[in-house]
């Protein structure tokens, strides 16, 4: 990504932080220090392995649920947090490639997971500002017209509530929208707060700063290993934590690609007339609002890009406040975040056992930006699965799917464009010394005659790092926005000191400072 040392960051907060995660007081829990033995281990700390684990342990199952840093603070606490089965303009698509009764049934998941977090919050009086909304997805040109009435026609055809208006109650010059009813938004760190809660109550296991790095399959018992050379003994071993944590199988690196989109929380004077809204242009806009402890907030998100790839990250930020600043007005800005989604080779989720030969190993991941339902359809799914129950999801998310069309182009796409930046940034020539970094700056650099990456903190300390990414060997760029250093072939992240923020990473850069 394009550095540059004159950015502006006026309007914006000077570091990224997410509304969600400031706004809660979270229990920290310790790592894991021992070797353990359970029913199933639930690696990753998102809602989908907090969802499942606290099902798992109200079925009467004993779970360890592993973390590499703290629980929520991945994509869970960086979302736009709408929770909805309009997932942009996909019906039309889905009835396409899979035929109405699977894109029906995509829907009944997604809807269905709504309802459960819906009886969830009433059932337990959870305050987690759920509201109800309707969802929108708009154009503001005209090319996009086509791709509306389409999708109507298969809201139509799959029985899906909603209807198709020409305008949406903002000053947006829209061509035309379709809307979804009865969708909702929700707090999505308060609602898990209380699953956790619930969870521990009922003797489950929770480990911070746990990085689980690979699993020894057995008949029945697996060994889960951590970095800190501590076992997990179980029988079923599930992953959600983006690409699975163990090995190559399955060749998930290969079969998604991680995008980032930015999020700016902000407080606006006009009174907001509800529902929650995408463009389906390019770049995208999304809208909503959150009321949250007597406060009032406006969402606003969008500017997604492949993770390591595009301009300078900072960029896409200062476009969504521009963005805002005409359509809402005088606006405060009170937070600033970004998120990393993975999106698979036929938009549909990853969701069951990671491959057909491994009945107590799964994986929950590809979500696309639509986490909140698809990841609590996730746990429903994986629960069931679990526990030996019938589950008519099964097929339609099957790991080991492969639908013709689109996933073969997708994936020679996908392919093509990692050997891209794997030869790129083995060719980049590199002049700039570390010494020329000013407080504050990121850059790549060249140390020992080689490609290094150096950032220089307010107070004069300079971190300096090998550029090579820990997994596949591609070269990291630096991301302005958010202060990390980005890998554009498989979205694997590190913070400017060098550790692993993001996998399928799972060691940290080498640092020259060491």
């Amino acid at each position: 990504m394009t550095n540059d040392s004159s950015l502006s960051y006026a309007g914006l907060p000077e570091a990224p932080s997410s509304y969600w995660l400031e706004s809660t007081e979270r229990e920290q829990f310790s790592s894991l220090d021992k070797d353990v033995e359970v029913d199933v281990a639930v690696v990753g700390g998102g809602i989908t392995g907090i969802t499942l684990a606290c099902l798992l342990a109200e079925e009467g199952k004993r779970v360890a649920l592993l973390e590499a840093g703290r629980l929520l603070t991945g994509t869970t606490g960086h979302t736009t947090a709408k929770i909805s089965a309009q997932h942009d303009l996909i019906y039309d698509e889905l009835i396409h490639h899979i035929g109405a009764e699977k894109a029906r049934l995509y829907y009944e998941a997604n809807s269905e997971a709504l309802a459960f977090i819906r009886e969830r919050v009433s059932k337990h009086h959870i305050e987690c500002d759920l509201t109800r909304e309707d969802a929108y997805v708009y154009t503001t040109t005209v090319d996009n017209i086509e791709k509306i009435d389409n999708e109507w026609v298969a809201y139509q055809r799959l029985g899906i509530p909603g209807e198709r208006v020409e305008r949406i109650p903002f000053e947006i010059d829209s061509k035309a929208a379709i809307v979804m009813s009865d969708q909702a938004r929700f707090h999505p760190v308060a609602y898990l707060q209380h699953l956790v809660k619930s969870f521990v109550e009922r003797g489950g296991l929770v480990f911070e700063n746990t990085t689980a790095l690979s699993i020894d399959h057995g008949d029945p018992a697996s060994i889960v290993k951590t970095a800190a050379g501590h076992t997990v003994t179980c029988r079923d071993v599930v992953s959600c934590s983006h690409f699975p944590f163990y090995s190559v199988q399955g060749f998930y690196f290969a079969r998604m690609y991680a995008e980032r989109s930015y999020v700016l929380a902000l407080r606006m004077k006009d009174e907001y007339p509800g529902g929650m809204y995408l463009s389906c242009d390019d770049p995208p806009r999304s809208i909503r609002q959150v009321h949250y402890n007597g406060e009032n907030l406006l969402i606003v998100g969008g500017e997604k890009h492949k993770t390591g790839q595009g301009i300078c990250t900072i960029k896409h930020y200062e476009a969504l406040e521009q963005f805002a600043r005409e359509t809402f007005g005088d606006l405060e800005i009170a937070y600033r975040w970004s998120a990393q989604d993975l999106t698979t080779l036929d938009n549909i989720p990853y969701i069951g056992r990671v491959t057909q030969n491994e009945p107590y190993a799964f994986i929950a991941t590809g979500y696309r930006k639509w986490g909140m339902s698809t990841g609590t359809a996730a746990a429903l799914l994986l629960k069931d699965m679990i526990l030996g129950v019938d589950n008519k999801y099964e097929e339609l998310f099957s790991p080991s799917r492969f639908y013709a069309d689109p996933a073969f182009r997708h994936f020679l796409s996908t392919n093509t464009d990692v050997a891209v930046h794997l030869l790129a940034g083995k060719l980049e020539l590199v002049r700039r010394h570390p010494d020329s970094v000013e407080p504050g700056e990121g850059s790549v650099v060249q140390v020992y005659g080689k490609r290094a990456g150096a950032y220089r903190e307010d107070d004069g300390t300079l971190h300096l790092v090998d550029t090579t990414c820990t997994h596949m060997g591609c070269e990291v760029e630096w991301n302005e926005g958010d202060r990390t250093w980005d890998c554009p072939c498989h979205g694997s992240r590190f913070s400017y000191k060098g550790e692993v923020l993001e996998g399928p990473a799972k060691k940290p850069l080498k640092s020259y400072t060491e």
